[in-house]
């Protein structure tokens, strides 16, 4: 143990700077955070790229101590170094696919779009392939990692990353969307097709989406082509349940039976209510509260599952109110952190 650790007081203020303001080092830590401040191919609000940087400044103000549990940062938490290179990459590109998008949206054509396409998914099946190649390295060295996003396409690579590493696991995936569009407006690595490209790993044997509120046909199609392998809980059906006196406990007990041993969390913070985080790429009403989510995902740990990583994405400060937004990303962060493993 190193003298910071040994000398660490966690009821001291946080030190800016670090994760949750712990003094941490890769080599000490057990759940290590990585961060992807990316969001090229985002179609709607952007900011997701900043996500990462404002949740890193917010956590150092999080109390660490919660109920009846240990506390997560006595597992050693650690979040690699941010990349200037992928952030600059991301606007650069993001300022040439936007007149684009704006184009698509406005029933045009754009010269030079196939162009464009091939190399906007050439740079993003590069940042997959680097993600893939550092994620896995933690995951050798015995890590448990989270993956801290950026827009909702950048788990790609860490997915493909444990399934080397695990033959058979389940994606739990809480989100407002599907994410289960093919190419969206021709972007491979789409943020909209995030799970459509995750379910090609043939290791990932099932996805059960909490919260999903907002689909398209093909979307549709998809799930009811895949026999079983994928399970909605549509946020709609799941609220006339809870007016109807059916508890989010038996609801959770549904939601969990689905998953096989291992699983991964994916978590969209759009997945939360607006008014939790409404600082988002794609904000859609509904969804669930804070501690429905907590609880949730906490029952899947108690449930004797492992959990194998996971992803939080999406949160988009808001230049008005940009510690509201990643303040609650900090806090279900922290919680995932405590979760892992």
């Amino acid at each position: 143990m190193s003298k910071e650790i040994a000398d660490y007081n966690p009821s001291a203020p946080g030190q800016k700077g670090s994760l949750f303001g712990l003094p941490h080092t890769r080599e000490d830590a057990e759940v290590v955070i990585y961060p992807v401040t990316w969001e090229a191919t985002v179609s709607y609000n952007s900011g997701t790229a900043f996500g990462p940087t404002a949740i890193l400044e917010a956590s150092a103000q999080l109390d660490l101590e919660l109920p009846n549990q240990e506390s997560p940062w006595k597992r050693g938490i650690w979040m690699s170094t941010l990349n200037g290179k992928t952030k600059a990459k991301s606007d650069l590109l993001r300022s040439q696919i936007k007149p684009y998008i704006d184009s698509l949206e406005g029933g045009k054509e754009f010269e030079g779009a196939d162009e464009l396409l091939e190399k906007a998914n050439k740079a993003t099946e590069s940042l997959r392939l680097r993600i893939f190649e550092e994620t896995l390295d933690y995951i050798k060295e015995g890590k448990k990692v989270g993956l801290l996003g950026g827009d909702h396409s950048c788990p790609l690579g860490f997915i493909d990353a444990l399934s080397t590493q695990y033959a058979d696991f389940g994606i739990l995936q809480i989100d407002a969307h599907m994410d289960l569009r093919e190419a969206y407006e021709g972007f491979t690595h789409s943020h909209a097709s995030i799970m459509y490209n995750a379910l090609k790993n043939p290791q990932v044997s099932k996805l059960v989406q909490v919260g999903i509120r907002d689909y398209c046909d093909e979307e549709l199609d998809y799930v009811n082509e895949q026999g079983g392998r994928v399970s909605v809980f549509y946020d709609e059906e799941v609220k006339n349940q809870l007016f109807a006196g059916e508890s989010w406990k038996s609801i959770v007990q549904a939601i969990i039976g689905q998953l096989p041993q291992q699983v991964y969390i994916s978590f969209d913070i759009d997945g939360l209510q607006p008014f939790l985080c409404p600082g988002t790429g794609t904000p859609v009403p509904g969804g669930l509260n804070f501690d429905q989510a907590i609880y949730l995902l906490t029952a899947v740990k108690e449930s004797g599952r492992e959990i194998i990583g996971f992803d939080l994405c999406e949160v988009a400060p808001l230049a008005n109110d940009r510690e509201w937004n990643a303040n609650v990303g900090a806090r279900l962060l922290y919680r995932l952190c405590g979760l892992i493993g």
